[in-house]
């Protein structure tokens, strides 16, 4: 879905979007919130209302891996990449590890 694709799907589906923003947390910048909105439309056709919850697990993860570089288990990043193919953001940092960092210093 891009941008276009989320906004028509947001107007034919005003009380799903409605749902939806009402996820949003307080401290979610529209940058970070719009990739995840549309991380939650393009996937909650595969969750049944019991288990919005998961979906919105889901998203954090996704979310906090993208903006905050948070770590977890391969598995579930698999997963979550996979639910989010083709999401498209804008000035996503770039994080590094701290084996990286030290190989790069070693290198000097």
């Amino acid at each position: 879905m891009s941008t276009l694709d989320v906004d028509d799907f947001i107007q034919q589906n005003r009380a799903l979007a409605d749902q939806v923003e009402t996820h949003r947390g307080y401290w979610e910048s529209e940058k970070h919130w719009e990739p995840r909105r549309e991380f939650i439309l393009r996937n909650i056709n595969d969750f049944q209302p019991p288990q919005l919850d998961q979906l919105l697990a889901l998203s954090m993860v996704w979310a906090n891996n993208v903006f905050l570089g948070c770590r977890y288990n391969t598995e579930l990043l698999e997963k979550v990449r996979e639910m989010a193919e083709g999401i498209e953001v804008v000035d996503a940092p770039v994080f590094k590890t701290r084996d990286e960092i030290m190989k790069k210093q070693q290198g000097r």
